[in-house]
């Protein structure tokens, strides 16, 4: 996708330049790393419109002083467009200041680019692989899955926005005990479904979500497997079960808008001897061998013994001790199955993310040294990440609130969707950051008030398309003809807008989609702001009396703030409401 830079790109551009103009006339050396310096919004609003780092950053390798560069640097910075100021603050960093032509023009981009205002190719030619939610198929997703639900969808979107091919993966953790647990859950309510009464005994799944599952294999199989030995139904019914949890995961996520490219079946990864192979690479390069682990700490001799396992050489890659790969019985250890998954994904992906509860803390360390071993043994070390998710506390009336319906023990997903809907429960999700602890109070999240992110964001698109429909009900567009018109309040609002794209880059870049939600209600609080300024003073409405061409300019700039908020809450997943 090729574009006009929007603002701070441009500027970053004209910096550039002027670094040019220093290396030509020998004041910095040539061939300088610049990937440091930047252009951004100063600390303090009262400095200037843009700040740079570039004296700082370049001084030492150019072998003088930040000042002294700076001041050189501020010669060449105020022949760019626009710039009025060229200023040295502290030990060299340089404030600008712009004319109010820069930020119009970049309300006209705005207005040109629309809703593609803020995408950016710097992702380009990079494919990340995103896993999230990846919940154990036993049942419907409760709230404890939500926000890695949300996490990893937003990050997703995120980074498309950013230029990357993005694959959207859940990994269905179907190979382990707790799907054989599933299975004899489901055997009981198929028993039950043929006329049994049977009570649920402690250590199965109790909730009332699996009666219909029963119910289907009843209608399939009949009595065949009512007095059958485990060995006989284990296998089908492991499958069907896990298939129909699959189906109802699925569609508890749409209810969120949550929707996989691919789903990757752990019990298909080991049928296919992937963790073979995986063991194998890694013998081949000397990173796991046959060893035995240390005896665990407050433990003796009698009640422990020394058993010889494969064990991967986690400590070389920053572990802190070498972690099994297989367990004594032969079958393999989570880890083992895994570093296998990781080392699939990695073969169509150029750099993976991974959207993991916080309660999986204690294994990030050695699945990603894993995966540096062998990505980089084979050929290139991929980039790779575990973002980890805090539990969320359910609150009502200032007190914890407990639901239960078809769950059996916990809170579902789709009841909470139900009670406050889709985009309540998405923004909510994004206004901490993932690894903060978070309260998600019923009251708070329906509440119209500024202490409510999700009502302040939406709030400013509903307020400005209603004031869209007032003017046009009065026979008034908006209209970019006259905005030379605003003046330094609306320079001001455009300022906090013009941050969109580089907000989007970075956040893109760290890998945190809460960043848009935070960015979002900062433009909600600017536009709301300014939009008060009309309570008491007529003439700072968007509709003036008796001025058609400063209401078109006025209109056009709510226009476009209104594009913003609906672009940002694109990536979040958030519907941009046309009224409240």
């Amino acid at each position: 996708m090729t574009q006009t830079p929007t603002l701070y790109a441009a500027y970053a551009g004209h910096l550039n330049t002027a670094l040019d103009a220093l290396e030509a006339a020998g004041t910095l050396p040539a061939g300088l790393a610049r990937g440091n310096v930047t252009v951004e919004p100063p600390r303090d609003a009262s400095h200037g419109d843009l700040a740079t780092n570039a004296a700082m950053v370049l001084a030492k390798g150019a072998g003088t002083n930040p000042r002294g560069l700076a001041e050189a640097l501020v010669t060449e910075l105020v022949k760019a467009p626009h710039v009025t100021s060229a200023d040295i603050a502290g030990p060299g960093f340089i404030n600008l200041r712009l004319a109010p032509e820069a930020w119009l023009n970049e309300l006209l981009a705005i207005g040109t680019m629309g809703g593609d205002y803020g995408r950016s190719d710097s992702g380009r030619g990079t494919t990340v692989n995103v896993e999230y939610v990846s919940t154990n198929p036993t049942g419907p997703m409760h709230m404890g899955h939500c926000r890695g639900a949300v996490v990893g969808d937003a990050l997703a979107s995120l980074l498309q926005w950013a230029g990357h091919t993005v694959i959207r993966e859940y990994y269905i953790n179907d190979a382990g005990g707790q799907v054989d647990v599933l299975a004899r859950s489901v055997h009981l309510r198929y028993r039950e479904a043929l006329g049994e009464v049977l009570e649920i005994p402690d250590g199965l799944y109790p909730g009332e979500y699996l009666i219909p599952v029963g119910q289907m294999l009843a209608a399939e199989f009949g009595n065949t497997y009512v007095s059958a030995p485990e060995a006989e139904w284990l296998v089908p019914f492991r499958t069907r079960a896990v298939a129909a949890m699959m189906d109802m995961i699925k569609a508890d996520l749409a209810l969120l808008g949550v929707h996989h490219d691919l789903f990757s079946s752990e019990a298909a990864l080991q049928a296919a001897g992937k963790p073979e192979e995986a063991e194998a690479w890694l013998r081949a390069h000397d990173l796991v061998y046959d060893g035995q682990l240390e005896a665990p700490k407050g433990k003796t001799l009698d009640d422990w013994e020394p058993v010889e396992l494969p064990l991967f050489r986690s400590t070389r890659f920053g572990d802190d001790q070498d972690r099994p790969i297989k367990k004594s019985d032969g079958s393999w250890t989570y880890f083992g199955a895994d570093l296998a998954y990781h080392f699939q994904k990695a073969e169509t992906a150029d750099a993976l993310v991974d959207i993991w509860g916080a309660d999986h803390a204690g294994t990030v360390k050695r699945i990603k040294a894993a995966v540096a071993a062998m990505t980089l043994g084979a050929g290139r070390e991929k980039p790779f990440e575990v973002k980890l998710v805090q539990m969320v506390q359910l609150m009502k009336g200032g007190a914890p609130f407990k639901m239960s319906k078809r769950s059996g023990n916990f809170v579902t997903l789709a009841d909470v969707v139900e009670m406050v809907g889709k985009d309540v429960v998405r923004f909510t999700m994004l206004t901490r950051k993932p690894e903060a602890q978070m309260d998600f109070d019923f009251d708070k999240v329906v509440e119209a008030s500024k202490e409510n992110p999700v009502f302040y964001v939406q709030y400013a698109h509903a307020r400005i398309r209603r004031n869209l429909r007032k003017a046009a009900d009065e026979g008034l567009t908006p209209s970019p003809q006259h905005i030379a018109m605003l003046g330094a309040e609306e320079c001001d609002l455009i300022k906090v807008a013009a941050q969109f794209p580089r907000l989007v880059e970075a956040a893109a870049a760290a890998r945190e989609p809460h960043r848009v939600a935070f960015y979002l209600y900062d433009l909600a609080s600017a536009f709301h702001s300014y939009y008060n300024l009309g309570n008491d003073q007529p003439e700072k409405r968007f509709i003036v009396a008796q001025n058609a061409e400063l209401s078109a300019a006025r209109l056009y700039l709510a226009t476009q703030i209104g594009q913003l908020v609906k672009n940002g809450l694109a990536i979040l997943g958030v519907e941009a409401v046309e009224e409240m």
